[in-house]
């Protein structure tokens, strides 16, 4: 994999990655970021940092190809983000970060707050617009696992860094502004109360290496020598799916070839099942990478959580997420792995 590292015209960090080196000439753009005064403030009672990022309220929402940032430049439309005619796959910081390394200090407020420290990123997948993580070939699912290690690898060496969270929210019903394939990269300077929890379970044992195990036939969507997806039996969302490799490991930088093909062509196949799950409309979901947070490598067992906060039955309602787990969802979960194994 090559990678091809730019400054934007606003000063913010472009990086493009392909297997052949990207050499095209830069076109001349267009709007620059706002920052923003984004800070962290005290939870008391969940003993966890929230983000405070208003300014990110004024994002653009933009469904069509013709206004899509995103999207490669022309002649004629060189406005975009990414200031080139073509590209592989790209990395950029986001234009409305909820967390950059010029923050201000935090505004004075009824709890303790402290600065929100970090790096937002924006993952492009593939220049194709009407693409998707299911419809992009094998070697581009690859390049895309790549770019991931490689973004882990670099923002594990900011020191202000304590965890890195790579997630794509899929879907309107998720906040998603743009429909171009893309997901976002978020380095924080502390780890969320339930990566702690994570941690200190991996810390006591193999949960997962343990619990895949014994996993039952019918909970099993997808496997290969290296990677495994099922529906956890603890599912907190209805048609949720779990993608957890065989080897204990903290997360994709530290996968083999062998490795990165396999998570690669499976997580295709769940975003495919999706896809497919409700006739002639999108299936929104949640994607989320929960790889070690520093000093933790040694134990965590790094994961993938598909979590689609919808149920395609009846009016396809949006599913309430509550704490208590009071979801309803235990009785359905055999009849929803049953029908993801069956598209």
């Amino acid at each position: 994999m090559q990678r091809r590292d730019f400054t934007k015209a606003d000063g913010r960090s472009l990086y493009l990655y392909g297997d052949e080196a990207h050499t095209l000439p830069p076109l001349q753009e267009g709007a620059s970021a706002e920052f923003g005064r984004p800070h962290l403030y005290w939870h008391p009672l969940r003993h966890d940092w929230m983000i405070n990022a208003a300014h990110r309220t004024r994002r653009g929402f933009a469904q069509h190809r013709e206004v899509c940032p995103f999207c490669p430049g022309t002649a004629e439309r060189a406005t975009g983000e990414i200031p080139f005619t073509d590209f592989e796959a790209a990395v950029f910081e986001n234009m409305f970060p909820a967390v950059h390394m010029g923050v201000p200090e935090p505004p004075p407020a009824q709890v303790p707050t402290a600065k929100a420290v970090g790096v937002c990123e924006l993952v492009i997948y593939t220049p194709e617009h009407e693409a998707s993580l299911a419809t992009l070939d094998d070697r581009r699912r690859e390049l895309v696992v790549r770019v991931w290690a490689d973004r882990y690898r670099s923002l594990y060496e900011i020191p202000e860094v304590e965890f890195v969270y790579v997630f794509e929210n899929r879907g309107a019903e998720l906040g998603a502004s743009l429909e171009h394939p893309h997901g976002q990269i978020y380095a924080l300077p502390y780890v969320p109360r339930l990566i702690q929890t994570e941690s200190e379970a991996f810390r006591e044992a193999a949960v997962l290496a343990d619990h895949m195990a014994r996993l039952e036939d019918a909970n099993i969507i997808a496997e290969d020598d290296s990677t495994v997806a099922f529906v956890p039996p603890w599912a907190r969302y209805p048609y949720e799916v779990w993608v957890v490799p065989r080897r204990i490991q903290p997360g994709p930088w530290t996968f083999d070839e062998a490795e990165i093909g396999s998570f690669a062509g499976i997580l295709g196949d769940i975003a495919g099942r999706y896809e497919r799950l409700v006739e002639g409309r999108e299936f929104p979901y949640m994607m989320l990478l929960h790889a070690a947070p520093k000093g933790t490598e040694d134990s965590f067992h790094f994961h993938v959580e598909f979590c689609p906060p919808l149920t395609p039955a009846h009016d396809f309602r949006l599913v309430a997420t509550v704490d208590y787990g009071l979801l309803g969802v235990e009785s359905s979960l055999e009849a929803s792995a049953a029908h993801l194994k069956s598209i």
